[in-house]
């Protein structure tokens, strides 16, 4: 049976959420973060040597980084759901949203949460920082737009991979100039196999 190493509060999360929409039988492997630092526990790195999560075990291959991931099961598994065809003009915006979630929007998130526990030294970079990110997130509504999901009207792996920087942005208020982001959000939460990914996962800070 396939097995999602998941951490709490992580990008674990969405491989639950899309293993719930496709139906998909697995086994959680729970890991908790370090109350002090938030990192991953050690044990982690006895499944892969960079000790994060997601990390995926089906038989005897391992594979790690949420994107790969999500394009893995959906190909495995999706049956022609939840990606367009590969010879559509829809799959190269696809392909699109399912690397610039961490490529880019992701990035600004980590920059600013750790220049965050800088202090004073940190807020010139801050500011400049978080400029970007309204950039970012200004760009993503105007392609979003008033359609009901990335890709239209069906949700797709680009919704899978872009929910967690949307929703580490909607808890840190980044999203409050955003009423379509904001609404794309809620849908994702409103999905029962987006709840249901919650309840077998556990508490998840993102998630409400």
């Amino acid at each position: 049976m396939l097995e999602v190493h998941h951490l709490n509060n992580s990008r674990s999360q969405r491989v639950l959420w899309l293993l719930e929409e496709l139906g998909v039988d697995y086994r959680i492997v729970r890991y908790a973060r370090d109350a002090q630092t938030m990192l991953a526990p050690p044990e982690l790195k006895a499944v892969h040597p960079l000790g994060k999560s997601p990390v995926v075990k089906e038989g005897d291959t391992v594979l790690a980084e949420s994107g790969a991931i999500v394009e893995h099961l959906i190909e495995r598994y999706g049956q022609g759901r939840f990606a367009p065809s590969r010879q559509s003009d829809a799959y190269v915006q696809y392909r699109y949203w399912l690397h610039y979630a961490e490529g880019s929007l992701m990035t600004q998130m980590i920059a600013r949460l750790y220049l965050g526990r800088v202090g004073d030294g940190g807020k010139p970079m801050i500011e400049r920082i978080e400029r970007s990110i309204a950039s970012h997130l200004a760009f993503v509504e105007s392609q979003v737009g008033d359609a009901q999901f990335f890709l239209g009207g069906s949700l797709t792996g680009a919704d899978i991979q872009m929910s967690f920087p949307l929703e580490w942005a909607k808890t840190q208020g980044f999203l409050g100039a955003y009423p379509k982001l904001t609404a794309l959000v809620d849908r994702y939460h409103a999905r029962p196999a987006y709840r249901a990914g919650v309840e077998k996962g556990g508490p998840y800070l993102f998630g409400s």
